[in-house]
């Protein structure tokens, strides 16, 4: 999806920059501090209403740490390409690849997700320093039950398609 029209959670990237919280407005739209910061990226809050919204951790490749705002239902992939994170998803979101490879960092988080579909895990088995947790982003949609989840990107992905193998 274009980035022009691309939101997260109903508020575009455009609007975020605006709406983001003092601490992290200079930085928002870069990942220039130290690896062990964590750099928080609040967008404008769940339906518009303080206290309901959602929070994800992003461990990009430098381990550096992006806590984000989000929404109910937003899925990983959108939410990391709205901040600018290194997440291919070169299929678009429609699980057929490998590129949008996230590992959740606690099996218990892990757990309370809804079990991985045969599509899904075929295109897992497709992904780079695949584990135990590894989920693909476009798969995993946020609810109460995951506000918290702190999620690693791969050090490397691997552009396959399933068209690849047609």
């Amino acid at each position: 999806m274009p980035a022009s029209t691309r939101t997260l959670g109903g508020v575009s990237p455009a609007l975020h920059e605006n709406e983001c919280l003092a601490p992290c407005r200079d930085t928002c739209a870069s990942t220039t501090t130290a690896p062990t910061d964590e750099h928080t990226e609040d967008a404008a809050p769940a339906a518009g209403f303080p206290g309901e919204e959602l929070y994800v951790t992003f461990i990009d490749k430098e381990g550096q740490e992006h806590k984000i705002a989000v929404n109910k239902g937003d899925n990983l992939l959108d939410i990391a390409q709205a901040h600018d994170l290194e997440m291919e998803g070169a299929c678009g979101g429609s699980c057929a690849c490998s590129t949008c490879h996230v590992i959740v960092l606690d099996q218990g988080m892990y757990d309370k997700m809804p079990e991985p579909e045969d599509d899904e895990n075929d295109m897992l088995d497709l992904a780079f320093g695949l584990t135990e947790t590894s989920r693909l982003g476009c798969q995993v949609h946020m609810t109460k039950e995951l506000d918290g989840l702190r999620v690693k990107l791969p050090s490397m992905t691997r552009n396959l398609q399933a068209s690849d193998f047609k």
